[in-house]
């Protein structure tokens, strides 16, 4: 009786354990999807001004330079060999595609359409997880994935971002390209901690993003004050602090289950989109909304086997 008793309390400590750690990592994912939620606003008010290929190589310049400096105070030694792979995909993720991709495109299309893209980031980083790490979500999660996405697309009609732009390709490329970055990122952070898996990932791109960054087309005339704040906020913000919080949370609650907690960007970011560039935003969006945030909630109940 005695050794079935310690069994049963050792499972119960163990499932609370995990069940604390998923909680954790779901506020910590929110958290880095709260900073994201502005990235796309930010980037829309810096390219008319810098250019595409300016923001989107520049500021992972601007943030591999933070990057070496905290790697120096902090005396990091160069990750394991074994780690290269991986941090180069988080680069060609996070680094090089979703930024450069997105930039491009945000020349063409309204930051709230580019929301509703990035709304298919969560399903798609489900894919990737189970795909490039050992997760398998059970069939309720996909259900809810389905769901979301479902949601995401009425969120576009609402929002009258239904019809397809010539940035879309960019965008649909970016997401899939992010996809890959966030769960080779979530896995490497389970070793080696998100603030390094961001930072040698950023430090590690820094031979191609520097030259690439000084020979863009620099603006003629000198930016505005307000480009000056978005190009800095998509630097520090979205390109360094806020994969801290969100590699993390990936870490700690899982690729595919905590990813889904990006269900609620599109609703940020569109919000940020008419608050911050008077893009149109009308009551319908509160139906759509409350679908998003509703399916990222039920995901939440769908923890993986």
């Amino acid at each position: 009786m005695k050794n079935t008793s310690s069994v049963t309390a050792l499972k119960t400590e163990t499932s609370g354990a995990e069940t604390g750690a998923e909680t954790a990592g779901w506020w910590w994912a929110g958290l880095g999807v709260l900073c994201f939620s502005l990235t796309l606003p930010a980037t829309r008010l810096a390219v008319p001004e810098f250019g595409g290929y300016t923001v989107g190589f520049g500021r992972a310049v601007v943030a591999a330079l933070l990057a070496v400096i905290l790697l120096v105070v902090r005396r990091e030694r160069l990750p394991e060999r074994r780690h290269w792979r991986g941090l180069g995909l988080v680069a060609l993720g996070v680094v090089f595609g979703f930024p450069v991709l997105t930039s491009l495109a945000l020349r063409t299309v309204p930051s709230s359409h580019g929301a509703v893209v990035v709304g298919l980031l969560p399903a798609a980083t489900a894919v990737a997880a189970v795909l490039l790490t050992r997760e398998r979500p059970r069939p309720a999660f996909w259900l809810v994935s389905a769901l979301g996405v479902a949601a995401v697309v009425a969120f576009a009609a609402t929002t009258g971002a239904g019809h397809l732009e010539s940035g879309d390709a960019l965008m649909l490329l970016a997401v899939l390209l992010a996809a890959v970055g966030y769960a080779e990122g979530g896995r490497l952070a389970q070793e080696l901690d998100g603030w390094r898996v961001v930072s040698w990932a950023l430090v590690f791109s820094l031979p191609a993003s520097l030259p690439i960054t000084l020979l863009a087309s620099w603006p003629t005339h000198l930016p505005s004050g307000t480009a000056w704040l978005a190009f800095g906020y998509v630097s520090v913000v979205s390109m360094f602090l806020g994969f801290f919080a969100w590699y993390r949370g990936l870490a700690l609650g899982g690729v595919a289950q905590a990813g889904q907690v990006q269900l609620v960007q599109p609703v940020l970011t569109v919000g940020w989109s008419a608050l911050l560039l008077g893009e149109a935003l009308d009551g319908r969006t509160l139906l759509a909304a409350l679908l998003v945030v509703a399916c990222a909630g039920l995901s939440r109940l769908t923890r993986s086997s």
